[in-house]
């Protein structure tokens, strides 16, 4: 709920604290912003806009197939990479890090629906989690999958509505990455855990869909615009093969990017084209990066 990561919270337009007053959140400035009904808020700068954030179709599907389970090796090696992460900075201080202490919350930077977010809470217990997302429709879902979630409304490519130095973890999952702003809201000694797809990602799929591919050289990219702010601690390859339906084969094209490139028409055809069930490989990093 939003009271769970209340104190974490920083105005969009004085990066001051905020504090919850009934249903608005407001700051010394004099600024407030109102909880949506769904229980997300919307800390968006005021020239800033929602336009390139997730359908409603888009995050129909993405809910769709992520709780038929298809990723759910995913969510477990981050949910581990998490409990590392939390032991190995508790070990460094002397002591384990308890769920209300500071940096205590963890951050998903574009965190879509929450469902990484929320399997990773509850494998940390007691901690509180940010889910922060430019769709509004998105976080509608975020706000309630998780009791210790609170869903906020932000751009990814701006100031971040977080206090300095708030979050022990910052999860980014498929998502954009601002590696300034990753660093600002990190304590000293914190996490940065990032999911990138591998050339092998749905390759069944790319070649005979028309997807979007992934590049070979994107990891070395990630770690070259991540260098300057923060240190590499080490990475996880995961890869398993999926049975995939001809529907579970649309959603998984309607949830990512490729959405915005797929002809319906020339999707459907190909579809049919292609054996069901299809196995499609799945195949990503887990990313280990500390301030």
């Amino acid at each position: 709920m939003l009271q769970d990561i209340e104190p974490y919270l920083a105005c969009p337009h004085c990066a001051r604290p905020l504090t919850l007053d009934g249903r608005t959140l407001r700051c010394p400035g004099g600024h407030s912003h109102d909880l949506a009904k769904q229980g997300y808020v919307s800390l968006l700068a005021g020239d800033a806009h929602t336009g390139t954030g997730d359908t409603a179709d888009m995050v129909a599907a993405r809910g769709d197939f992520l709780a038929a389970g298809h990723y759910r090796p995913i969510a477990d090696a981050l949910a581990e990479a998490a409990v590392e992460a939390v032991a190995d900075a508790g070990a460094d201080e002397g002591a384990a890090d308890g769920g209300d202490g500071p940096g205590a919350l963890v951050a998903d930077l574009g965190a879509g629906t929450g469902h990484y977010l929320a399997h990773v809470l509850d494998a940390l217990p007691g901690r509180p989690g940010a889910a922060l997302d430019i769709s509004k429709y998105a976080l509608r879902r975020a706000a309630r999958a998780h009791p210790r979630i609170g869903a906020v409304v932000c751009d990814a490519w701006r100031p971040l509505p977080l206090l300095d130095a708030s979050a022990g973890l910052v999860l980014n999952v498929f998502a954009p990455r601002n590696g300034p702003e990753i660093r600002r809201v990190l304590r000293p000694g914190g996490t940065l855990l990032l999911v990138s797809p591998t050339s092998r990602h749905l390759r069944e799929l790319v070649d005979a869909l028309g997807l979007l591919s992934v590049d070979e050289e994107k990891q070395r990219r990630i770690d070259e615009k991540l260098g300057p702010y923060l240190t590499p601690a080490g990475r996880r390859g995961v890869e398993f093969t999926m049975r995939l339906s001809a529907e579970d084969v649309r959603t998984v094209v309607g949830m990512g990017p490729s959405a915005w490139h797929t002809d319906p028409a020339r999707l459907a055809e190909r579809l049919a084209a292609l054996p069901d069930p299809v196995e499609v490989t799945a195949s990503v990093t887990v990313a280990a990066y500390r301030r």
